[in-house]
């Protein structure tokens, strides 16, 4: 069998603000979970997001935090419309979220790129384009 990608994760600093960000960014994840040290969610698309504060810092002793504003991955979530993608950046703006760019159309898809509560980078976009990039 070929390899696949099985999941994507993300170690989490505190498990209930980083849950009520993605709850904002429009992810259905039951307030039940935000006592949990590991919670697991499957989006309709069938990708499936894990957010970890137990496993990866138990488990690889040698991990270390980079450093705020520098990152090695993103998560990309399509908003649909230039409307949507605004909205939401501006609402996780207003609530105290790091704006790392404001709403552009970049040479593919129109754009924003806000902090999630830990740094790392989320790509709002709309009218996918990255046939073209």
């Amino acid at each position: 069998m070929p390899i696949q990608l099985a999941m994507v994760g993300l170690v989490v600093g505190d498990m209930k603000r980083s849950l009520a960000f993605y709850r904002r960014l429009g992810l259905d994840i039951p307030l039940e979970e935000d006592e949990k040290r590991f919670v697991m969610h499957r989006m309709p698309s069938g990708v499936t997001i894990f957010f970890d504060t137990v496993f990866f810092p138990a488990e690889d002793p040698e991990r270390r935090p980079a450093p705020r504003g520098s990152y090695n991955i993103s998560l990309e979530f399509y908003a649909g419309t230039r409307e949507a993608v605004d909205r939401l950046y501006d609402e996780l703006v207003g609530l105290g979220h790091t704006g790392r760019r404001a709403p552009w159309k970049s040479p593919g898809p129109y754009a924003a790129l806000v902090e999630d509560p830990d740094g790392n980078p989320i790509l709002i976009t709309a009218e996918d384009a990255r046939a073209e990039i």
